[in-house]
């Protein structure tokens, strides 16, 4: 078909839930990825021979629990069964490691504030009035709504969010002073903002108490099965109900006619028709490239081109003949060579890597040991990764993969993330059988998002919640989603502007409707799943192995 009722560019867990949503809803909808595999940040890819499996961006998800928000986004498609996860270490589902300390986050609220008391004694009195105040804020954002821009709605928000209303706003930086934490306890506390990539003196009181309040009310997961079956899930509500998702198909300009969206042009030219167009594609690139500048109100091009991306990451990704889960607990790490997290930000935002980086490091196999895809018995995969700078910083261009000063610096900056990883586990070096590393350059290629950064612009108080772009625009038949909306980045904050955007498009209350256990699609037309079943074969939705499945 040339003619649809809505396309979704991009298959990223926002452009993949709003297009399932609106399939379920009715819509006619198509999806364009111009990668060979859907899935965007949450795919996944297998090296020598298949046999090992690793994650770009699903690390661990929090809101999985039978109240949070993945739950009843999922369950409204029908999935709720089909996409089950796994619980990480309740009792340590992060571990922060710093010279002198390491600390257990636990995902409990109450257990949380005891070890931070029981680390710094000396604390207490700030530690219980800074954990408070986040708390409360955590509370509040899971129960108030938005204010609108009317002083009746601002009045509202208010009582019902006061805390949040007061204090929200400022900066990280000014409650840890007013609580008198000493940097160790600082650090402590920020030990896995990696997760929205952004510092305390950048990062608002309301943000952090948000991301704590995810991970603290409801613990953190990992969805069995592999990071690509969310996904792949995803792909099949929308091709079982009247969609179709294609991979290698890059668009390359939405078309725009008498001032309103009305499809949009494929490399090679071809242009497919529709009232509604979706991008869940870059936010940048979607206004200043596929829709032009010359569509757009120079309010919106200057605000767009303000825009600060977040700062994107460097992984390095290692196959190992030793089983993790006798030397690891189900727990992700965060090791840090000093507590000084600012200056670790700072000396991205000028270009530099510090002699001794934070990292973050994982291990799928150890989070889903019986995911046949993972590792082989008695093997194991790990991902270790760190913020680095953006832009010149790295060697682009054609042929950017062969360029000997990008290559120098690949290696160089991997063998150190491994050296540092060695703190934790002394031998690792001895059972690498395979490794590789991704830069920006390489996010970039394979996202098309601006800098390489899989955060979208950056979660900075200047940029969150209302001053983020909702998923309306000024253009009458486009529509926004994605981890550069309102919802914010991350695996729920990603398929929660899907959700948002579907809604918004069908002019009704989906969020709240799911919420309270609607299902729109129906899980009778859902694909039966065998032993057999891949997650990553159903996510190439063009290829003959997708095909045999699917009969199968």
């Amino acid at each position: 078909m040339t003619d649809w009722d809505a396309i979704v560019i991009g298959s990223g867990l926002g452009g993949l839930t709003c297009a399932a949503y609106l399939t379920a809803a009715g819509k006619r909808t198509l999806v364009l990825e111009q990668n060979q595999v859907a899935g965007g940040c949450s795919q996944v890819f297998r090296r020598k021979g298949n046999k090992y499996e690793f994650d770009v961006g699903m690390h661990y998800i929090g809101e999985c629990h039978s109240g949070g928000r993945m739950t009843a986004a999922l369950r409204g498609l029908g999935l709720e069964g089909r996409v089950e996860f796994r619980r990480l270490d309740p009792d340590g589902h992060s571990t922060l490691v710093f010279p002198g300390l390491t600390f257990r986050v636990p995902s409990d609220w109450d257990t949380y504030l005891a070890r931070l008391i029981e680390a710094f004694p000396g604390q207490e009195r700030g530690l219980r009035l800074c954990v408070g105040i986040l708390r409360r804020i955590g509370a509040e954002l899971r129960t108030a709504e938005l204010p609108k821009r009317s002083l009746p709605s601002l009045l509202r928000f208010a009582r019902k969010a006061p805390t949040l209303a007061s204090v929200g706003q400022l900066p990280l930086t000014w409650l840890f002073a007013a609580c008198r934490l000493s940097p160790l306890a600082r650090a402590v506390l920020v030990g896995e903002s990696g997760d929205y990539g952004a510092p305390p003196s950048r990062t608002s009181v309301a943000l952090h108490g948000g991301f704590l309040d995810h991970y603290l009310t409801g613990g953190a997961w990992y969805p069995r099965g592999g990071g690509q079956v969310v996904p792949a899930h995803l792909i099949d509500v929308i091709q079982t109900h009247g969609g179709r998702v294609r991979t290698k198909a890059r668009v390359t300009r939405i078309l725009i006619e008498n001032g309103a969206a009305t499809g949009v042009e494929l490399e090679g030219g071809e242009t497919i028709h529709a009232p509604i167009v979706v991008s869940g594609a870059d936010l940048k690139r979607t206004y200043l490239d596929l829709v032009g500048r010359e569509h757009l109100s120079p309010a919106t091009v200057a605000r767009v081109e303000r825009y600060r991306m977040a700062l994107p990451l460097f992984s390095v990704y290692l196959g190992l003949d030793i089983d993790l889960a006798d030397r690891l607990p189900n727990s992700t790490y965060w090791c840090y060579p000093d507590a000084d997290v600012e200056g670790a930000y700072q000396a991205a935002y000028e270009g530099r890597i510090p002699d001794e980086m934070p990292i973050f490091l994982t291990s799928a196999s150890t989070k889903d040991p019986g995911n046949p895809h993972a590792a082989p018995p008695g093997h194991s995969t790990l991902e270790v990764m760190c913020l680095v700078p953006q832009g010149t910083f790295w060697p682009g261009g054609d042929g950017y993969s062969r360029d000997p000063e990008y290559l120098a610096l690949k290696e160089a900056l991997a063998e150190r993330l491994i050296d540092r990883a060695t703190t934790v586990l002394p031998e690792l070096r001895r059972h690498i059988v395979w490794q590789e590393a991704s830069s920006p350059v390489t996010h970039e290629r394979f996202t098309l998002s601006s800098l390489g950064s899989c955060y979208g612009i950056e979660m900075a108080a200047d940029q969150i919640g209302p001053r983020r772009p909702g998923p309306r625009t000024e253009i009458p038949g486009l529509w926004l989603t994605g981890a550069s909306t309102t919802w914010g980045n991350g695996i729920v904050g990603a398929v929660s502007s899907g959700l948002g955007a579907a809604g918004a498009i069908l002019r009704r209350p989906l969020s709240a409707e799911v919420k309270a256990g609607a299902v729109i699609a129906d899980p009778a037309k859902l694909t039966p799943i065998g032993p057999d079943w891949d997650p990553l074969a159903v996510s190439k939705p063009s290829s003959p192995l997708r095909r045999r499945t699917a009969r199968a």
